[in-house]
C-alpha cells in the first residue's frame, strides 16, 4: 500500500480531474500529479535561478505529442513564480507568431502581456500591479532623494531609455505614473493599451500618450527585453516566456515566413549564448520535428541547426543538460504506475481509506493499455491518463460498478497529435520549393 499523501483541496482536486479529463493539463496542483523527469527539472531550476541572478536562458523543451511538453512548462512556469520572477506564456498559432509582417507577432506579444503573472497574482493581468510596484518603489525614492515623483521616475529608468524602444516605454510609464498620482483612468488605460501593444496606429498613440512609435511586429522582442529590465527595476528577478506549440512555424506552408520566424529564434538565441540579455528566459517548446526536420524544422537553418546540435559524447544513456535542447524521456513503466496512484490519491482527496481501486487494478489497467496500443501507452501518456480518469469517473458515480468488467470494455487509443508529418507535407504547397514534383 502506498503511503497516506498530504490532504488535497477540493478545487485542486477538481481543477486537475477536469482538466485532465478534457486532455489538457490543469494550471494549479500540479505538484500532485509530478513524476519522474528529475534531470531535467532541476537543469531547469539553474535556469531560473541565473535568470533571477540577472543572467538569461533559452531553453527548447521536445517531445512527442502527448509526451508532457506543456505539463512541463507549466511545472517551470510555477517554480519560476515561487523565485519572484514574472513570467508570461502564450501558444502559438497561425495568429501568433514571432516574426510577422501582419501583426501576428504584436497579436503574440499582447497575448503575452495579457498573460503576466506573479506570485501575488498568479492567473494572469499582472501588469497593473508591476506598474504600482514600481511607482510605490519611485515614491520612497522621491522621499529620500527630495525630489518630486516624475523626477525619480526618469532619474530611475535611465538604463531602459537606453534601449532600443526605450525612451517611449520609459515616457510611457511615466505617463501611468501620473495618472496614478491624479487618480486619472482615462491616462492609465492608454499607458497599459500601449504597453500591452494593443494601438494599431502611432496617431493615436500620439494623441493619447504624446509618443511617436507602437508597439508592433517588429518591435517583438526589443519589447520584451524592455519589459525584462522594467520588471527587474519594480522588484522582480526578472522575466520568464514561456511559448508551446512552436510546431505551428514548422507547419507554415509559406517557406520564406518559417525562415523568418528561424531568423528571429536565432537572433534571440544568440543575445542568450553572448550574454548580451539581462533577466530574460525563453522556454520554447515543440516537436522533434519542428527541431530536427532538415527540410522544414529549424535544422532546416544552418546557423541554428550548429547551435543546437547534441552534445556528440552524449550517447550510450548519457545526457548533457547544459545544452539549449531538453528532449523529454518517456516516462518509464514505474513511473507511470506510480502516476496512477497519484491520479487514485487525488480522486480520494488524499485521503488512503477513500481509494475506489487496489493496487492490482492499476496493474491489470497497464496491461490492458500494452495489449491495447504496445508501448505508446507510457511513451505518450496522455490518452492514457484520461481513460484512467474516466474509469474511477465511472466507479465513483457507481458504486455497485466492478472495475473488472469496466476494465474488459474500455478502449484506449492511441495518441498521434494533431496529424502525422505526411499530411503536413502533402499540404505543402511552398512556391520556393526548388523540386515540388517530377515526371519522366
Amino acid at each position: 500500500m502506498t503511503p497516506k499523501g498530504p490532504t488535497i483541496r477540493p478545487r485542486d482536486r477538481d481543477t486537475i480531474l477536469t482538466a485532465l479529463r478534457a486532455g489538457v493539463v490543469p494550471r494549479i496542483g500540479l505538484h500532485h500529479i509530478q513524476v519522474g523527469r528529475q534531470r531535467e527539472i532541476e537543469a531547469m531550476l539553474r535556469d531560473v535561478d541565473r535568470i533571477a541572478d540577472g543572467g538569461s536562458s533559452i531553453r527548447f523543451v521536445i517531445g512527442a505529442y502527448g509526451a508532457g511538453k506543456t505539463f512541463f512548462l507549466f511545472l517551470v512556469r510555477q517554480i519560476a513564480l515561487q523565485r519572484k520572477l514574472v513570467v508570461c506564456q502564450a501558444d502559438l498559432s497561425p495568429d501568433r507568431r514571432i516574426h510577422a509582417t501582419a501583426g501576428q507577432a504584436r497579436t503574440l506579444y499582447a497575448e503575452l502581456v495579457k498573460s503576466l503573472a506573479t506570485r501575488a497574482v498568479p492567473d494572469g493581468g499582472a501588469l497593473r500591479s508591476i506598474l504600482e510596484s514600481y511607482i510605490q518603489k519611485a515614491t520612497e525614492r522621491a522621499k529620500s532623494q527630495g525630489c518630486d515623483i516624475e523626477t525619480a521616475i526618469k532619474n530611475g529608468l535611465g538604463d531602459v531609455r537606453e534601449m532600443m524602444g526605450g525612451y517611449d516605454f520609459a515616457t510611457v510609464v511615466a505617463v501611468y505614473a501620473r495618472g496614478y498620482e491624479e487618480g486619472n483612468g482615462t491616462l492609465q488605460d492608454a499607458a497599459l493599451r500601449w504597453l500591452r501593444g494593443e494601438y494599431s496606429t502611432k496617431t493615436d498613440a500620439r494623441v493619447d500618450l504624446g509618443v511617436r512609435t507602437i508597439i508592433d511586429d517588429a518591435m517583438f522582442y526589443d519589447a520584451l527585453r524592455l519589459l525584462a529590465r522594467f520588471v527587474r527595476l519594480a522588484g522582480f528577478g526578472g522575466l520568464l516566456v514561456c511559448l508551446d506549440e512552436l510546431v505551428n512555424l514548422y507547419k507554415l506552408q509559406h517557406g520564406q515566413a518559417r525562415k523568418q520566424n528561424y531568423e528571429q529564434i536565432l537572433r534571440i538565441l544568440n543575445d542568450v549564448l553572448q550574454g548580451t540579455t539581462e533577466g530574460l528566459g525563453f522556454i520554447l517548446g515543440g516537436t522533434p520535428e519542428f527541431l530536427l526536420d532538415t527540410r522544414r524544422g529549424l535544422y532546416s537553418y544552418e546557423a541554428l541547426q550548429s547551435r543546437l546540435a547534441e552534445n556528440s559524447f552524449a550517447t550510450n544513456g548519457l545526457a548533457d543538460y547544459t545544452g539549449p535542447v531538453i528532449n523529454l524521456p518517456n516516462l518509464t513503466p514505474e513511473e507511470l504506475f506510480h502516476l496512477l496512484e497519484r491520479l487514485r490519491d487525488v480522486f480520494a482527496a488524499g485521503k488512503a481509506e477513500d481509494w475506489l481501486v487496489p493496487d492490482e487494478a492499476l496493474h491489470a489497467f497497464m496491461d490492458h493499455c500494452a495489449r491495447r496500443i504496445g508501448e505508446a501507452y507510457f511513451r505518450t501518456p496522455r490518452n492514457t491518463i484520461k481513460a484512467f480518469v474516466d474509469l474511477l469517473a465511472i466507479i465513483q458515480q457507481n458504486p455497485g460498478a466492478d472495475w473488472r468488467e469496466l476494465l474488459g470494455a474500455l478502449a484506449v487509443a492511441e495518441d498521434r497529435g494533431a496529424g502525422d508529418e505526411q499530411d503536413l507535407i502533402a499540404l505543402d504547397e511552398d512556391p520556393d520549393d526548388e523540386l515540388a514534383t517530377i515526371r519522366l
